[in-house]
């Protein structure tokens, strides 16, 4: 069994990679069409051209990963390597520099196409680092669900923090509140990365007269039926869930009723926080402030919900077949978003409560969808007699990201099509019931389509059971 200091340790490597990664699920897009100034519809076509990129550099590191052999294993050291190259480019990318619209344009391709490169070249070897660190299934979900508690508690900090420190260091100037911010959180993940690298082990090791080429790799993963649904699902849920996330900010700015909070303001423990930033104001100044108020509020309750969902996952697993736990979750999310649609602008303490369940439910699921990831390799490796642990863990991310990619792109197109207007102080009638439908009917969608999906998933307990004694007998 592995130590508590161990898997926190694990878990610190998602924190950091959340520091950045978070603000890229939850601000990119407001940052591209609000602040650095390019359409919605450009930033879309751009996720979706990135992931083409994703396609051949996301499996090449998986390989390459598991072909790397260094006194401290496969994984770790990619950690220590990457760390501040990582942290560098994810500052390029929140900056705004002073060019043309095309160069501008560019400017944008470049920095998100090197950030995506440095993600995918220090995260995929850490995923498969937790692939690596015991055989023992239960642990596995144990070490993912540390895993997504601390990464969590990153995405809670980034979503806490994001815009008053952009207000804080741009005092007004949004773009240059954004490139201090991410300075300060990219510093602080360079920390935290080698944290993690200084408090893990690999312990699993693919056999000792395994010869790894690429081509053959590839092969052996390809017969692997059980890595290929997993890959389905992943992009489905991942396409679902970031379209969620990329609309909560317009659903909060441009759909909810800010003006019935605004009482809370006069509470004492509010009023001590904001202390007289609102005294002098009028009506519409008032509003305009508390939004981004009310943005963080919305995003940071539901990431409460992120990190209560990803500690109880291990207990859950304990207690249900956790590929039957999975399935539930996505029908109890579903149904979440479903409902959430019914609810009226001014409800604003409802839609608060509702994304909140939403994400403490959808996140429950994580760590059982990452523990399934090394019970397919166990299982690939029966069936072929390989183990390709980077290779696996690569592109599974590599759809995750794909649904990441196709998840923000669909966003920013549909609000394009519906006419979302940046400069716009409101949106038009159309363009915000446009938002309130994606941000809820689409990712229940996307939900019910995963849960069909993982019919065909036949890696329940017993079976990962009977996996791990036919490998122990040396019967692959």
């Amino acid at each position: 069994m592995l130590k508590t200091k161990e898997k926190v340790a694990y878990g610190l490597g998602d924190t950091a990679s959340n520091f950045i990664f978070a603000i890229v699920m939850s601000f990119i897009t407001y940052f591209y069409t609000d602040v650095f100034g390019i359409s919605a519809a450009v930033v879309g076509t751009m996720f979706l051209v990135v992931r083409i990129i994703d396609a051949v550099t996301d499996p090449l590191m998986g390989a390459f990963a598991d072909k790397t052999e260094t006194r401290w294993g496969r994984y770790r050291p990619y950690l220590v390597w990457l760390a501040v190259p990582f942290a560098l480019i994810s500052v390029l990318a929140f900056t705004t520099p002073d060019l043309s619209p095309t160069n501008k344009v560019l400017y944008a391709y470049v920095t998100y196409i090197l950030l995506m490169l440095a993600y995918t070249a220090i995260n995929i070897p850490y995923s498969a680092l937790g692939g690596v660190l015991t055989e023992d299934p239960k642990e596995r979900v144990s070490v993912q669900s540390y895993r997504f508690v601390f990464g969590m508690i990153g995405g809670f900090i980034v979503t806490s923090l994001t815009l008053p420190l952009v207000e804080f260091f741009g005092n007004g100037d949004e773009a240059k509140g954004f490139q201090y911010t991410m300075a300060v959180m990219s510093a602080v993940g360079i920390v935290l990365f080698l944290l993690c690298f200084a408090g893990t082990k690999e312990r699993v090791s693919p056999p000792k007269d395994q010869q790894i080429n690429f081509h053959t790799a590839m092969r052996s993963l390809w017969q692997n039926d059980q890595w290929r649904i997993l890959c389905v699902a992943a992009i489905l849920l991942l396409t679902g869930m970031v379209i969620r996330g990329t609309l909560a900010i317009y659903y909060v700015k441009n759909y909810l009723d800010v003006s019935s909070v605004m009482h809370y303001l006069d509470y004492g423990f509010i009023k001590l926080f904001v202390g007289d930033s609102y005294v002098g104001l009028s009506e519409a100044e008032a509003l305009e402030k508390m939004v981004p108020m009310l943005i963080t509020v919305f995003l940071t309750i539901g990431m409460v919900g992120n990190i209560i969902g990803s500690f109880i996952a291990q207990h859950v697993t304990k207690r249900i077949d956790k590929v039957k736990a999975y399935v539930g979750l996505q029908f109890i999310a579903a149904i979440i978003c479903g409902v959430s649609f019914f609810v009226a602008p001014e409800q604003v303490e409802t839609a608060i409560f509702m994304n909140f369940i939403y994400c403490f439910f959808l996140q429950m699921a994580t760590p059982m969808l990452w523990a399934k990831m090394a019970d397919t390799i166990d299982y690939g490796h029966l069936k072929t007699g390989m183990r390709v642990t980077g290779l696996v863990y690569s592109t599974v991310v590599f759809f995750i990201k794909l649904g990441v990619a196709l998840g923000g792109a669909i966003a920013a197109w549909l609000l394009a099509y519906y006419g979302y207007n940046a400069d716009l102080t409101t949106q038009a009638t159309e363009t915000v019931d446009g938002i309130l439908f994606t941000f809820t009917v689409w990712p229940a969608i996307s939900c019910l389509i995963v849960a069909f999906v993982m019919r065909w998933y036949k890696l329940n307990d017993k079976k990962v059971e009977e996996v791990h004694q036919q490998l122990q007998a040396g019967t692959c």
